[in-house]
Parts: C-alpha cells; sequence; structure tokens
C-alpha cells in the first residue's frame, strides 16, 4: 500500500529531452470543454513509449448507483466520491509508472479550491507528476459543451464559472496552453514541446 516511487526526472542536457522516449506521469488540467480528454487519448495513442490514459471522470462514473452528481450540488457525498475517483486514479499511475508504462491523467482541478486541488494529486501520483493547463476561449468551451450529452453536458452558465475561475492558473507558474486555434494534433503537439520543457526544468508547484 505505500506510494511506489515515480521514476527520477532526467537531467536537463544540451538538447531538449524528448518527452516521447520517457517515462512520465502528465496531469492534463481545464474546464470542461477545454478538449482534456480528446488531447489526452491522442497524446497517449500517439507515442513511441507504452502509455495509459487515466479520466477522473470516467473513474467517477463507475459508481452506478448513488452516483453523486456535483452538477446536483457539491456535497459531502459527491466529494468522498472525487476523492475516492482521484486516490483510485493516483493508485493506478503509480502502478502504471512502476511497470515502465507512462500515464496522462485528466481533471478540471481549480486553482482556488483545494479539495480539487493540485495537493492531492501530487500525494497520490507523486512529486514527479508534471502538470500543464489547457485553457481555450470561453466561446470554445461553449462550442464543445453544446455538443455533449448526458450530465457531461453543463448549463452555459456553469461552463462560464468553470472557466473564469480556471483563469486563477495565469500566474500560477504552471503551463498553459491556448488551444482555442488548435485542434487536437497539434494541441498534443504543442504539449509535446511544453512537456520537454517541463523535463528540463520542472515547475515549482
Amino acid at each position: 500500500g505505500a506510494p511506489v516511487a515515480m521514476p527520477s526526472v532526467p537531467p536537463a542536457a544540451a538538447t531538449a529531452p524528448d518527452p516521447a522516449t520517457t517515462t512520465l506521469a502528465v496531469l492534463l488540467i481545464g474546464p470542461a470543454g477545454a478538449g482534456k480528454t480528446s488531447v489526452a487519448k491522442y497524446w497517449a495513442d500517439h507515442r513511441r513509449v507504452p502509455t495509459a490514459h487515466i479520466s477522473l471522470d470516467d473513474v467517477r462514473e463507475w459508481v452506478r448507483s448513488g452516483f453523486a452528481d456535483p452538477q446536483t450540488g457539491w456535497n459531502e457525498n459527491s466529494e468522498a466520491q472525487y476523492r475516492l475517483a482521484r486516490r483510485t486514479c493516483g493508485f493506478s499511475a503509480r502502478n502504471f509508472l512502476a511497470n515502465g508504462i507512462s500515464c496522462i491523467l485528466d481533471d478540471a482541478v481549480f486553482p482556488d479550491r483545494p479539495v480539487v486541488g493540485l495537493g492531492g494529486w501530487k500525494r497520490h501520483v507523486g512529486p514527479g507528476l508534471l502538470p500543464v493547463v489547457l485553457l481555450p476561449g470561453l466561446d470554445i468551451v461553449l462550442e464543445r459543451n453544446a455538443q455533449r450529452s448526458g450530465n457531461r453536458r453543463l448549463t452555459d452558465e456553469e461552463v462560464a464559472r468553470i472557466h473564469g475561475r480556471m483563469a486563477g492558473w495565469y500566474g500560477s507558474g504552471l503551463p498553459i496552453i491556448d488551444n482555442s486555434q488548435l485542434d487536437v494534433p497539434e494541441t498534443a503537439r504543442v504539449l509535446d514541446e511544453v512537456l520537454s520543457r517541463s523535463i528540463a526544468s520542472p515547475p515549482a508547484w
């Protein structure tokens, strides 16, 4: 049950490290409609080393009967299920990493809310976790949200509120990708560039 050590971060070299051949744990952060899951899946699919994709929303929805949907109100049940899903994701990530398989996780992490903040991810996955924020413009996330169905689709007001809170990541020191004008493959390419810099000089968070 003890945490599994993360692979050591390779030292900075004269040339930028190649994230495509390095065992990594990446946390992709962003509001609903940012494209986190699509980008994470594409990035994992096109790496040259074994890579797993873990979506916190998918794991939360493993609970069928008794699922506590945060859209109906954030309460002790939805918070407990969120924490449980995050621990489960962290355990899975450590297990994959211990067996030489990279991971990319995605979650709507808020900069101003400790319950759904970065601290839990760092505790459950390890200090080598590399967080990256996807933050397209509000019009883009509203458009993408409109294409969703079921409990993944939010009201426009909720999308705008979440997007506004995500702006708090500016000035945090975390790398931010504005993918408003980027398709999924282009965003994945920029993500590789950002990760190459983060491997060479890990962000303080």
